[in-house]
């Protein structure tokens, strides 16, 4: 495989994953358990349009095809999107935005400190603004689980009911292709192998000390790499690209 695809590919996902966990999130303008958590969620949401805004930007520049990241973000067919399957799961209750959270945010965290060394001098610098917001996401979504695992006997089970559903989901974080196999081998990305039991080890460590049982891992979804994604992807994805479809070109 070329390396430019492999790169416009690795770049495009990280910026998919970012986009869309960023859309689900700011679903919860307005709708926050209280005024600050509110504001807190959508905070995370515009740190991550961010991130995607950055990572989309790159990847249309080394497709070299002229697309924009507005055009890369609204603009492409359902399977032509590989985010993570977990980043469009639904929001669900608090206790399932605050498990979700937390399951990327520990993947993300040890994704990008990993890729402030990339040779890849442009995700080096991304990742390198990036982190430094990240670690605030995994403080915050850490601080709830421990709150909702170690508070009142309803929150402790409903997010460990949470933790329980999601958990088929988290080993889509870690699939690989061919392309990753090419960005591994010219030190652009970590390998994910090498990611997942250092992401399984600070999992148990806060659901440990949350009072919460780690699910067992056992069959895991798959399928976004090759552009496979659940139910709820279309209609997120129609609410998303709405404006732009309804007015091409657009701008604000």
């Amino acid at each position: 495989m070329e390396g430019n695809q492999a790169l416009f590919k690795y770049a495009l996902r990280l910026g998919d994953n970012a986009l869309i966990l960023g859309h689900r999130l700011s679903e919860w303008c307005g709708h926050g358990p209280e005024l600050e958590e509110d504001i807190a969620l959508i905070n995370v949401s515009l740190d991550l349009l961010g991130h995607s805004r950055s990572l989309l930007t790159y990847a249309g520049e080394v497709e070299g095809k002229g697309r924009s990241e507005d055009d890369l973000a609204y603009m492409r067919l359902e399977r032509d999107y590989t985010n993570a399957l977990i980043c469009e799961l639904p929001n669900g209750h608090f206790g399932d935005t605050i498990a979700r959270q937390f399951l990327i945010d520990v993947f993300n965290q040890l994704l990008f400190k990993e890729l402030c060394s990339s040779k890849d001098e442009r995700i080096a610098a991304i990742a390198a603004k990036a982190i430094k917001e990240i670690n605030y996401h995994l403080r915050h979504s850490t601080d709830w689980v421990l709150r909702l695992g170690d508070g009142t006997e309803e929150s402790h089970d409903r997010i460990q009911d949470a933790f329980n559903r999601l958990w088929e989901y988290t080993g889509d974080l870690f699939a690989q292709t061919e392309s990753d196999q090419w960005i591994t081998a010219n030190g652009i990305g970590p390998d994910p192998n090498e990611l997942r039991p250092r992401w399984k080890q600070k999992v148990t460590e806060v659901l440990t000390e949350a009072t919460l049982t780690v699910p067992e891992d056992a069959w895991m979804q798959k399928g976004s790499r090759t552009g496979t994604h659940t139910e709820h992807f279309g209609f997120l994805l129609a609410e998303l690209q709405y404006m732009q479809r309804a007015m091409p070109g657009c701008e604000w």
